[in-house]
């Protein structure tokens, strides 16, 4: 086989980091709306769901009450802690009275706790635009009122915030970008969210999730997805089923969000979430449920290809020439994971390693899979509808 061959034949390796990287540049930042807001600023009721969040609550709460935007209230919904997670949150409340805390009850049979301490806090929020954040957050103080800013100069219902992934740790940096690649590839750019028409091309992001109190309440709130895993998915669809606007932005200067500390909790995390969570977002009968099933796990092997094929090779089992075909697609593959990287601001070393990377990715893939509905989290088990 000739190079030129060998090229054409690697050419696939090359030209779809290319399209991942266009289909995601579509997006517009926080940074071109406004931050200051007039004298009638809306009140704002920020809901922060926590559960065993004892390592994060403070740096979030802090965050959040050094906002910049005049008018809101904090309400952290302590989920039934048992690391002190409420006695640090009501600590820093009582020295700020725009922050109270709430004991979440007991939780009904058929609802996921963050769903019902979401419910609960939205139940006593005085404000008509409500803000769901989670622990993990860090908030800048510009990003609340450009928010809010954002949300009104697009007549969004409905608005989230995508903000930065922090990640510390080496299992962080090599398989997170991996998982956000794999999501905005099946998304695409904010404003490939926000120009979406159907409900499935719809996603919303649960770390920073605003809405109107007339499109909460117009579509159920989160009642109306109390069994779902991915709640601010099904959010999202159902505001526009309901025909109202849902509108995504960028906020990579302005939120922070370290999901995971490492290995253990990458795998739980996302196993918990990405097969039960999307399955719904496609149009698919029971049938094709189970052929999702199957085809799921399969998309991170794009990247094993190559190096399994190089080994073959390289051991004797296939011509040398596939050896060669190996190493320039790996080599183009690599190169295809620098701007993710760059993006990040973390080393581009990582790219070497996308193979493990995305081995690990289709293990978190075909365990979720195979698990189906079923969820566990934080000491609970549930049933994902």
């Amino acid at each position: 086989m000739s190079t030129g061959w060998i090229l054409v034949a690697a050419l696939p390796w090359a030209l779809v980091p290319l399209f991942l990287l266009w289909r995601v540049s579509d997006s517009t930042e926080l940074d071109q709306y406004p931050l200051s807001l007039g004298d009638d600023a809306e009140l704002v009721s920020v809901v922060l769901p926590a559960r065993n969040e004892a390592v994060h609550i403070e740096g979030c709460m802090r965050s959040i009450l050094a906002s910049q935007h005049p008018r809101f209230e904090l309400i952290v919904v302590d989920d039934h802690s048992t690391d002190g997670t409420g006695d640090i949150a009501r600590r820093i409340a009582a020295t700020d009275p725009r922050a109270r805390v709430l004991t979440n009850p007991d939780l009904p049979e058929g609802w996921f706790g963050k769903q019902w301490a979401c419910h609960n806090g939205a139940s006593v929020a005085q404000g008509q635009m409500l803000l769901f954040t989670d622990a993990d957050t860090r908030h800048g103080p510009e990003c609340l009122p450009r928010a809010v800013n954002a949300r009104r100069i697009r007549g969004a219902d409905l608005l989230s915030v995508a903000g930065q992934q922090v990640m510390e740790s080496f299992w962080e940096k090599l398989i997170q970008p991996h998982i956000f690649m794999l999501l905005l590839a099946r998304f695409g750019g904010s404003e490939t969210i926000s120009r979406a028409q159907s409900p499935y091309g719809k996603v919303a992001n649960g770390q920073y999730l605003m809405i109107t109190r007339n499109a909460y309440d117009r579509v159920g709130g989160h009642a109306s997805v109390r069994s779902h895993v991915g709640e601010d998915l099904m959010l999202g669809q159902g505001v526009t089923r309901a025909g109202m606007s849902v509108q995504m932005v960028t906020g990579l200067e302005h939120l922070f969000t370290r999901m995971y500390s490492g290995l253990g909790d990458i795998v739980r995390g996302w196993g918990k979430n990405v097969w039960a969570g999307g399955r719904d977002t496609l149009p698919i009968g029971p049938y094709g449920i189970w052929l999702l099933r199957l085809l799921f796990p399969l998309p991170p092997l794009w990247e094993i290809v190559p190096p399994v094929v190089g080994l073959l090779a390289s051991c004797g089992v296939l011509p040398v020439a596939f050896a060669w075909w190996a190493l320039a697609a790996y080599l183009f593959t690599s190169l295809g994971w620098i701007p993710p990287y760059r993006q990040a601001k973390e080393s581009v070393w990582y790219i070497w390693l996308h193979p493990i990377a995305s081995g690990v990715v289709f293990w978190i893939f075909a365990t979720a899979s195979w698990r189906g509905q079923r969820v566990e989290w934080k000491g609970r088990q549930y049933i994902s509808r």
